[in-house]
């Protein structure tokens, strides 16, 4: 669908430069930009460049104000912020037309909306309950009495265990498992076999979370799991039962965190990090890429990076690598 400059620039408070009758129809990097689509630059240098390119309206920051060009320019204060909140209006959705595939296999007690797409071989067990302009991907399995709230985007081979609630705007990728047991057992000091503990808590996942491909994300043991408002996980990132992920956390992809951690919101983790048991990982905390967290530390510290394992701040850990080195040249 084209979308006029005018429209973009209101979309997104954006002072408008140059023609507003221009229309758009997709978004590009500089070098693969055709005229139809939007590009966007964070740095005076590369304003030349975005200009001369084939793009047909550029996104500039503060800088790009006053520049006289024969291109529309979009100013905004966080170009690449706005760029991101444009897709919305030039990128399609890959939304699709509501219906039940004829191989779909629906429990008779579950409600479906209307507007929900339900692609091939996904399964509805009893009770479940469906909101507005869902989809369900080919493949997925939906548990009985699992509630998935409005606009949510469930990929293939999805498996949602009983137990489990999704709020608006949650997607699920690909093979992602929501709502499995935890890894709980105790040990029998007389026999040496391990008796699995009950697995029977919940899975809650606010507003506007992302789960990436082939994440797992556990039920509670007894009470909940919890993954708050707008929270992202990557790709193959594992989160463990009774977690309580804040509003806002960014987790990169193959991260495992133990059970009974909580990690507050705004927190960043790297990819590769591993978190012990009982962990807390304060507000606005930054764990970088192949961290270490040992079972109950309490990492606080907002805007601070830690590295290593166990993890500290990078500035101290730096100084002892730093040491280290020296140490073995001496040898």
């Amino acid at each position: 669908m084209k979308r006029s400059l005018k429209e973009i620039a209101e979309f997104l408070g954006a002072r408008l430069v140059g023609s507003a009758t221009v229309e758009l129809s997709g978004m590009a990097s500089l070098r693969s930009a055709t005229p139809s689509d939007l590009v966007f630059v964070e740095e005076e240098k590369k304003l030349a460049e975005a200009v001369t390119s084939a793009a047909g309206a550029v996104l500039a920051g503060p800088f790009a104000a006053d520049h006289a060009a024969n291109k529309p320019i979009l100013v905004v204060e966080n170009p690449r912020l706005a760029f991101a909140r444009a897709a919305s209006l030039l990128v399609p959705s890959g939304a699709k037309a509501a219906g039940i595939h004829a191989t779909a296999v629906i429990h008779p007690s579950a409600r479906i909306a209307a507007t929900v797409c339900v692609e091939a071989r996904v399964v509805v067990e009893e009770n479940a309950v469906i909101g507005e302009r869902v989809r369900l991907g080919a493949g997925s399995v939906i548990g009985a009495g699992v509630v998935i709230g409005d606009d949510c985007g469930i990929y293939p081979n999805v498996t949602m265990y009983p137990g489990t609630k999704l709020g608006q705007r949650v997607i699920a990728h690909a093979g992602a498992v929501l709502g499995g047991d935890g890894f709980g057992y105790v040990p029998d000091p007389n026999t040496g076999r391990y008796e699995k503990f009950p697995q029977i808590g919940r899975l809650e996942i606010e507003d506007d979370v992302e789960i990436g491909a082939n994440a797992t994300v556990d039920r509670g043991a007894l009470d909940a799991t919890i993954i708050r408002r707008g929270t992202k996980l990557d790709n193959m990132v594992h989160i463990g039962h009774n977690c309580d992920i804040g509003e806002d956390v960014v987790i990169a992809a193959q991260t495992g965190v133990s059970g009974s951690c909580t990690i507050e919101n705004r927190v960043i983790v790297g990819g590769q990090v591993g978190i012990a048991d009982h962990v807390r990982i304060e507000s606005g905390a930054i764990l970088g890429a192949q961290s270490g967290i040992p079972s109950k530390k309490v990492i606080r510290g907002k805007g601070v990076v830690f590295w290593g394992t166990p993890a500290r701040p990078i500035r101290g850990y730096l100084k002892e690598l730093a040491v280290l080195a020296r140490l073995a040249k001496k040898e």
